[in-house]
């Protein structure tokens, strides 16, 4: 694979997602090889994990190495196999599970290309929240490409609706995120996070830490089922029917709202470019973010692609709801 030459002008060791100033802004790989090694999350089963720099244009690629031919599963919307409990990507018999968290790392930090090679049938779930990937990527550092970024830049507004269950977006500059859950449950009940503006430093501070969660009934049932065996209090939030049962507690009152938004930013990775719009969700989850994706796609009169301008970094900040109930 042939790669631009680097200069030492062209890595930016601690860049977010948007520069400043009006200018075209430039695609962006890492800018060396890194890796780590964690479990699946259903296997339970030792996984490594290798990122690897890739040139401009080539988008996110998986690379399954632990079979007699590796096999690329490009990161896009036609590769989604299933949106049951993660999201499955997969190439004929090739499947590469639970990519949404490292995908969220990626396209959170403004990653473009970016080649990821796994030996194993899932990504490594490290502590059920993006922290790790965000770690290995500022490790690797950025490397600025000589190719605009491109972007999906919503022009009218866009809705699909599965009863209760809806995701809207309409237009606006950059990237924002309102997203609402409601879960029967004392430690969660309604949560809110409203017109989250998304750049690198937004995504690393409020977002990337957020962990997935379950309920102790339903990881029982998976357990049964052969599932989760990866999965436990070290990387998965686990509620009973009354309370938070990881003895640290949660890392925000409101992570679970949190997580939600972490797991849209993974499957929207799959548009393979960044979207430019204000996206609104009620009580979403892989199934519907991925139904969106394909509706927006085959309707585009909704949106046109442009290159992405450089956009002055915006403050940092979280508009929750009242609603949010905490953990006892």
């Amino acid at each position: 694979m042939r790669l631009a030459t680097y200069s030492p002008r062209a890595v930016e060791r601690t860049a977010g997602a948007f520069g400043g100033g009006g200018k075209a802004s430039m695609q962006r790989t890492i800018a060396e090889k890194i890796s780590c090694t964690g479990i699946g999350l259903h296997s339970g089963e030792p996984v490594q994990l290798t990122l690897h720099p890739a040139r401009a244009d080539s988008g996110v690629v998986f690379v399954r190495t632990d079979l007699s031919q590796p096999v690329d599963v490009p990161a896009i919307h036609t590769a989604v196999t299933s949106t049951r409990l993660a999201t499955t990507l997969g190439r004929a018999d090739a499947t590469v599970g639970t990519v949404e968290h490292l995908l969220a790392a990626i396209v959170g930090l403004g990653i473009d290309n970016v080649r990821v090679e796994v030996d194993g049938p899932e990504i490594p779930v490290m502590d059920g929240s993006a922290a790790s990937f965000v770690f290995l990527i500022r490790a690797a550092g950025v490397f600025v490409q000589e190719v605009p970024r491109r972007s999906l830049r919503i022009g009218r507004p866009f809705e699909v609706r599965d009863g209760d269950r809806a995701i809207r977006v309409e237009p606006a500059t950059g990237l924002s995120v309102s997203y609402s859950v409601d879960f029967a449950h004392p430690a969660i009940g309604r949560q809110q996070i409203r017109e989250l503006a998304i750049d690198g430093d937004v995504f690393e501070q409020e977002i990337c830490r957020a962990r997935t969660f379950g309920f102790l009934r339903e990881v029982e049932v998976l357990w049964r089922n052969g599932l989760a065996r990866g999965g436990n209090l070290d990387n998965t939030v686990v509620m009973d029917d009354y309370r938070v049962l990881n003895r640290d507690g949660l890392r925000w009152p409101d992570e679970f709202v949190r997580h939600k938004v972490l797991d849209l930013l993974g499957d929207l990775a799959l548009l393979g470019m960044p979207v430019e719009g204000h996206i609104v969700v009620e009580r979403g989850g892989h199934a519907l973010h991925q139904r969106f994706v394909h509706a927006l796609l085959d309707h585009p009169d909704h949106w046109k692609i442009e290159t992405l301008l450089s956009q002055t970094r915006r403050p940092a900040r979280v508009r929750r709801s009242t609603g949010v109930r905490a953990t006892a």
